[in-house]
């Protein structure tokens, strides 16, 4: 329990890292008000050249309050270290020379550091603050996900930026944040190269026996009935990499071209031969 706990405070630290890096490389050059407390900050910066370091900190003050009595004590401790670190990172690297100061290729990447900085912090069941605190707050009681929560917040910031920047630089930074709420989705979920793949057949043996011997991977088997020909068929579920569902295509292509297959992305998968080791406590 304490070594997931420390795993989950690293995961906030690393996240919130990303999270300030991408706000002092791509949104802040870019004049790019991409949502939350960094939006706002961006928009005082401009209009008042406020240190977007101390803007941040300031302002998650009292919603970090309003965190800690909706979401909890243990959400508001991992809250309270985002709290600090993005403001302390932004702090310490604002002087970074690398920056990008395109506001499509600033929406783009920096979209993509942005969301990979969030979800990994959500993952850790944390937050950095602000209207991140304010979207997961807007998550537990509406059941929407951890993206479309931060869009719908974020998309409101956003609009009112158009007072102090262009209309083409807050459409920049719409697709910013949308960029942003599917890269988090896609970090909680993991999306890998992992395909689910379902053959239904009439030749189930034939085809258990070239899965289990030409990729060596497990199976389930489910009875079915054709809706058009009435018959008894199967169903084989089998969960591959995306090499092996290559090399499983061409040889069912060859040895049963007759079967009917579907090849479906799968998200995460955990279990023996995946999250787990293959033949961990099994008897060989």
């Amino acid at each position: 329990m304490k070594k997931k706990l420390v795993y989950e405070y690293l995961q906030i630290i690393i996240g919130a890292t990303l999270v300030a890096l991408s706000y002092n490389l791509f949104l802040l050059p870019a004049k790019l008000a991409a949502g939350g407390i960094s939006g706002i900050s961006t928009i005082f910066f401009e209009l008042y050249e406020l240190s977007p370091a101390y803007t941040q900190f300031l302002i998650n003050l009292p919603i970090f309050i309003a965190g800690w009595l909706a979401l909890g004590k243990d959400f508001s401790w991992k809250t309270l270290v985002g709290t600090f670190w993005v403001p302390f990172i932004i702090y310490l690297t604002a002087d970074l020379p690398f920056t990008i100061t395109n506001p499509l290729l600033g929406a783009i990447y920096g979209g993509i550091v942005l969301g990979v900085g969030l979800g990994t912090v959500y993952r850790g069941n944390g937050s950095t603050g602000g209207t991140a605190a304010i979207a997961q707050v807007v998550k537990k009681f509406t059941g929407l996900s951890s993206g479309y929560s931060q869009l719908i917040v974020d998309g409101l910031v956003v609009i009112s930026s158009i007072i102090v920047f262009s209309l083409e630089l807050t459409l920049f930074a719409l697709m910013c944040i949308y960029v942003t709420s599917k890269t988090i989705d896609i970090v909680q979920l993991r999306t890998s190269a992992s395909k689910l793949i379902l053959i239904i057949t009439e030749e189930e043996e034939k085809i258990q026996q070239l899965i289990q011997e030409q990729i060596d991977r497990g199976l389930t088997k489910v009875r079915t009935v054709g809706g058009y020909s009435n018959q008894d068929k199967t169903m084989i579920l089998c969960v591959t990499e995306q090499q092996e569902a290559v090399q499983l295509k061409r040889i069912l292509q060859k040895e049963e071209p007759t079967s009917f297959v579907v090849f479906i992305n799968a998200s995460e998968i955990l279990g023996r031969g995946f999250s787990l080791d293959k033949y961990y406590g099994q008897k060989l």
